[in-house]
């Protein structure tokens, strides 16, 4: 079996009988087991694994086959997996057992995956370098004294090390669409409502979207497929077409928003400027746009993801579910030792940062403004998809960078989001491709689409991953 064979290939190899969706199971336990030190589970479901590939292979024996029947996959540690830890990767959650599947695993089992376990990643979501989970840090894969990227740093690095075929991810300012650049793999943050939020433990709910961290374009768009769709447990579900992932893409306008590109490091401007080459080469046009409130994203966002997050997380209090301290004086006591013992200090960081936001004479200055300017950035990218079809950008404004080398300065690990804030604060899809190297480390470049624009983005990023090899590039390991 080749050990970073995509969702596509497999699909041939099972229905061809070249392989048992049984064997494919034993097959990426071993390669999970022989890669703990990139410590990219939090729970390996090894029973699960084999009766569901076992269940697989009956459905395969009576040809009743659809594009993940078989599948191996993993599952971003904010899915509730029913008998399953679901941790969020925190303290908070350590003892959490979940009761029913989230519509996301709910419907990619139904499809016939088959779910290796759980992946690591931030804690609650909340971090850009995979460094804050209570069970460790993450190593990228490329190089591992560097950060995979957060928060969906698992999904990532899993993927990019051949130990799943396809993981789930979410992301909230960028949580896929990072880790994927820094990971060198593709991964996909659909139009807010695309896909369902029931059972995804919330973090910031206008903002949370579930999507796909997989090897290309074409298999982003089989997981979307699966997953997405309208959910009438998730008020915020949308209903919506579903996404043709296999058209052939049109000769479409690019838009260039110069806010982006200002500050981008020379090696990193050469990699996306070839990128950009490649696809005028394949008949797409290249126009200039503005987007003026580019700048403000990020702070407009730590404030409403603060606030948001300050709410949700109220819940964890030491007497419903989660951890419960040993000892405590009196109820007040038990809420303050239970919540500084079950969060961690960047969870502590955002939730204070939300509290004031939301507080008594600090709302209009802070909550209420930063509101305003997400209005005016999403009425920025609707002006700009007057001029253009998709927007070419960054993802990050560096390569992965090494472990602790920001985790104490959490004003620049901040900052390494000003690139995919803006998309998630509008709502839209944007989609993370590999797009060539900076020194030793994948770059990714940003595709963001109009809402519900999903299809133009995987049809273009498929189009563009047929002329070039960057998504097929792997780290080097010792059983190649």
């Amino acid at each position: 079996m080749i050990p970073y064979a995509n969702v596509a290939q497999l699909r041939s190899g099972l229905d061809n009988g070249e392989f048992s969706a049984e064997e494919l199971a034993y097959f990426y336990l071993s390669r999970i087991e022989a890669a703990t030190d990139l410590n990219c589970f939090i729970t390996v479901d090894q029973e699960g694994v084999i009766a569901a590939a076992k269940n697989a292979d009956k459905a395969i024996a009576k040809k009743n086959v659809g594009p993940l029947t078989g599948i191996p996959i993993a599952h971003k540690d904010l899915f509730c997996t029913k008998g399953l830890l679901t941790s969020c990767a925190s303290h908070m959650l350590n003892n959490f057992i979940a009761p029913y599947d989230a519509t996301v695993v709910d419907r990619l089992r139904k499809a016939g995956a088959v779910t290796l376990g759980k992946t690591n990643m931030d804690e609650f979501a909340m971090g850009s370098s995979n460094e804050t989970s209570f069970y460790g840090a993450v190593k990228n894969p490329w190089d591992r004294t560097r950060v995979p990227g957060g928060s969906s740093g698992g999904s990532a690095a899993a993927v990019a090390a051949g130990l799943a075929a396809a993981c789930t991810g979410s992301d909230t300012g960028g949580s896929i669409r990072q880790p994927a650049s820094f990971c060198g793999v593709t991964g996909l943050k659909p139009t807010y409502g695309r896909v369902s939020r029931y059972g995804m433990i919330a973090f910031a709910s206008s903002l949370d979207q579930g999507g796909p961290l997989a090897s290309t374009a074409s298999d982003a768009g089989t997981i979307l497929n699966a997953i997405e769709g309208y959910d009438p447990n998730d008020s915020t579900s949308a209903i919506a077409e579903a996404t043709d992932c296999h058209s052939v893409s049109p000769a479409l306008k690019i838009g260039i928003p110069s806010q982006y590109w200002n500050d981008l490091s020379s090696s990193l401007t050469k990699v996306l400027e070839e990128a950009r080459l490649t696809l005028e080469s394949l008949g797409h046009q290249f126009v200039p746009v503005e987007l003026p409130h580019t700048n403000a994203a990020t702070a407009a966002y730590y404030v409403i993801a603060g606030a948001e997050a300050s709410t949700n997380l109220s819940r964890y209090d030491g007497v419903r579910y989660g951890h419960r301290a040993a000892s405590a004086e009196s109820l007040e006591n038990l809420y303050q030792v239970s919540r500084s013992e079950g969060f961690g200090s960047e969870v502590k960081r955002r939730i204070l940062t939300g509290t004031y936001a939301l507080s008594v004479g600090y709302y209009e200055a802070y909550y209420l403004k930063a509101q305003q300017i997400r209005r005016l950035i999403r009425q920025d990218f609707l002006d700009a998809f007057l001029e253009a079809d998709v927007i070419l950008t960054p993802v990050a404004p560096s390569t992965a960078f090494k472990r602790n080398e920001l985790i104490e300065d959490p004003i620049v690990m901040y900052q390494q989001d000003i690139y995919t804030t803006p998309a998630s604060l509008a709502g839209l899809p944007a989609l993370s491709l590999p797009c060539g190297f900076s020194g030793q480390m994948p770059v990714g470049m940003q595709l963001i689409g109009p809402h519900f624009g999903e299809a133009s983005l995987l049809n273009l990023g498929r189009e563009y991953q047929n002329e070039t090899d960057w998504h097929v590039r792997h780290p080097e390991s010792g059983d190649d």
